[in-house]
């Protein structure tokens, strides 16, 4: 886990297995989304050969596309790789532009871990009713209940990139 770039952190094993997790789930995010445009090449080419695609590509791809989105939060925000506007604090002192950047961390990580709940209430509901594609007939419960799990992760890292900050010298 990095506050700045190219700045590791303390050599605890909690972040260094919160850093390893992000990740690991990006490059599994990765492996998804390339996954998914080789399905759209796919079901394009067939469409263009046969006049038939691939039936429920576009579920598949919807499904890969947010769940890819979620793996790759985690790992952006532990290299703080979101974007950041700093036209007002830029000529701020370094340690206060940081307890300001830890506010925002920590408001990002209490909206994380809203979108978080709401999305496991959403999971149960659709795991519940059976809800699946319409193609298809994929249950989408279990993609819903991953993006929480990604979403509660994406809480943890801007939590602890927060309490870093906090806790930076400088």
């Amino acid at each position: 886990m990095a506050v700045e770039r190219g700045e590791e952190s303390s050599g605890s094993a909690g972040p260094r297995l919160l850093g390893a997790a992000a990740e690991k789930l990006a490059l599994a995010g990765g492996i998804i989304i390339l996954a998914a445009a080789f399905l759209v090449c796919a079901s394009v080419a067939m469409r263009w050969a046969t006049s038939n695609a691939i039936p429920g590509d576009f579920e598949l791809v919807q499904i890969a596309v947010a769940i890819s989105a979620f793996a790759f939060l985690p790992f952006c925000q532990l290299r703080r790789g979101n974007i950041m506007v700093g036209t007002f604090t830029s000529m701020l002192p370094l340690r206060a532009r940081n307890l300001l950047d830890a506010l925002w961390d920590l408001a990002y990580g209490l909206t994380a871990i809203f979108l978080a709940w709401r999305l496991w209430v959403g999971a149960s509901e659709t795991i519940a009713n059976r809800t699946t594609t319409m193609v298809s007939g994929i249950p989408i419960g279990w993609a819903i209940a991953a993006t929480s799990v990604m979403a509660l992760l994406l809480a943890i890292a801007a939590l602890a990139t927060a309490l870093q900050l906090v806790r930076s010298r400088r």
